[in-house]
């Protein structure tokens, strides 16, 4: 079973994404803190942490943090939009920190729509210089990750492929479905996607990246629209092999386990998932019926056993 802890070291950010699950709320955690939870996480047997935000390069003491967890022996990563990181002497720190792993974050290659959704103008030309960055200072590696809504739903695969073509050292991508339930994405509704409108280029880029050789995780969808690759999916992966998450919000959430997380973030099953043989490892339709609709779902009869072994590396 794995353990994965989420660390939020600051709320603040230096864009201002329309559908943002971790709006600024001006905290910020100490250095103290921040060394006292990965202690305590160390102590729980975690097998990795995620440093997040808000954008934890904003943090004065991300760096403190990242040489406290290298001296503790511990993996890590942190999560990041990319922005500080054009900065190369930056980016440097970071590595004579102990920074050796990290996923950026970015929505669209075409960048009306990266500043559209980012709010920020220039936000791609930072990231792609970021990119240009780490292939220079080296030893670190990178994984995209990219929220799938409305206005990148019909060029995921424009998306990873210029990442793969340019910058071929990126190895992995996790594809996010939108959150439609934090408060930016309430106002912002226009950004919420269809399954029906992401299925055909989500694939094609799943489809493409297989035959690249890289790997990549999917989270928020249900199996039958990730048809020949259920066995990347987040969620089903964490029902098959029990896998335990926890994160610390800097807000009144504080510690969250991820205990009974599929009643917890809304998760649902439709009539016609009755009939499904994925039922049982599919965590179902995200927010059924409130932002996302069962009217979209439908059976898949798929042998699940295929799907189990796959994630358990027994084929």
């Amino acid at each position: 079973m794995a353990k994965l802890y989420y660390i939020q070291v600051t709320r603040e950010c230096n864009q201002n994404c329309r559908f943002c699950s971790n709006p600024p709320n001006e905290r910020i955690l100490s250095q103290k803190q921040g060394k006292e939870l990965i202690d305590h996480y160390i102590k729980k047997g975690c097998d990795g942490l995620v440093f997040t935000g808000g954008e934890p390069t904003l943090s004065e003491h991300l760096g403190d943090l990242i040489r406290y967890a290298a001296k503790r022996k511990v993996f890590f990563r942190i999560i990041t939009n990319g922005q500080k990181m054009a900065n190369l002497d930056y980016l440097k720190s970071l590595k004579e920190a102990g920074l050796y792993h990290l996923h950026l974050s970015i929505y669209s290659v075409r960048e009306e729509v990266q500043d559209k959704l980012t709010r920020t103008p220039g936000s791609l030309k930072n990231i792609i210089q970021a990119l240009e960055n780490l292939k220079k200072v080296g030893g670190i590696t990178v994984d995209i990750n990219i929220v799938i809504n409305h206005y990148n739903a019909d060029h995921l695969y424009e998306n990873v492929k210029y990442f793969v073509e340019k910058f071929p050292f990126v190895n992995h991508f996790v594809w996010n479905n939108l959150d439609p339930s934090t408060s930016r994405a309430r106002r912002n509704k226009d950004t919420i996607p269809t399954l029906n409108e992401l299925e055909l280029s989500l694939h094609e880029s799943l489809v493409y990246l297989t035959a690249q050789g890289k790997t990549f995780r999917i989270e928020r969808l249900p199996l039958c629209y990730i048809s020949d690759f259920e066995h990347t999916s987040t969620e089903t992966r964490k029902i098959i092999k029990d896998e335990d998450r926890s994160t610390f919000f800097l807000d009144n959430r504080g510690f969250l386990d991820e205990k009974d997380w599929l009643d917890r973030w809304g998760y649902g099953k439709a009539e016609c998932c009755q009939c499904c043989f994925l039922t049982s490892i599919c965590p179902g339709l995200f927010h059924k019926d409130k932002y996302y609709f069962s009217k979209e779902l439908y059976p898949v009869f798929v042998d699940k056993e295929i799907i189990i072994r796959r994630v358990l590396h027994k084929t």
